[in-house]
């Protein structure tokens, strides 16, 4: 059986909880169960934010996790908070743009990936939660690019309709920084 549990954390306002609703979104787009669960801090800009999710073409038992399979970094206090709570062999996906330190552990497959810098070359300085979240689409490979832009497109109508195709091309440019590196 095939399962991803998954936390996603960083400040309020950088997009955490939406990277993982649209993993979540994204994994019921191909008939997979999924889990969404966030978590906000006091104050939502600026407070932290994690979430968990889980995909799994089995059954979800119990939504909570303590434990991750892959764990999304936004910034220095969600590494500190969070490096410990993915299994070892696992993966760690860092905002290097954000994230001034190093990853302590030797046991994970660690990407840094310089999602803030990336945001800003595209002209969509808030958009590095989208590079992250293709950074993890192409490290997971547990959903795939195209539910992901359905998501995207179903996410962003409207007045914000315009910045889909922003969004698209920075999540293609997450996953196309993962997966140009050598898989372990």
């Amino acid at each position: 059986m095939f399962r991803n549990k998954i936390i996603v954390a960083g400040s309020g306002g950088q997009g955490a909880l939406r990277v993982g609703q649209m993993i979540a979104y994204a994994a019921l787009n191909e008939d997979l169960e999924a889990t969404w669960l966030p978590s906000y801090g006091a104050e939502m800009r600026g407070g932290t934010a994690n979430c968990s999710v889980i995909i799994t073409d089995g059954e979800i038992g119990y939504p909570m996790l303590s434990m991750a399979d892959y764990c999304i970094i936004m910034n220095d206090a969600s590494l500190e908070k969070f490096e410990k709570s993915v299994y070892p062999g696992g993966t760690l996906i860092l905002d290097s743009s954000m994230v001034s330190r190093p990853v302590g552990r030797k046991d994970l497959r660690t990407f840094y990936v310089p999602a803030d810098k990336i945001a800003e070359e595209e002209g969509n300085p808030r958009g590095a939660n989208m590079v992250l979240l293709g950074a993890y689409v192409a490290a997971a490979g547990s959903v795939s690019l195209e539910a992901v832009y359905t998501n995207i497109d179903h996410s962003f109508t409207g007045s914000k309709a315009k910045y889909a195709e922003s969004n698209k091309r920075l999540v293609k440019r997450g996953y196309d920084l993962i997966a140009a590196q050598p898989q372990e």
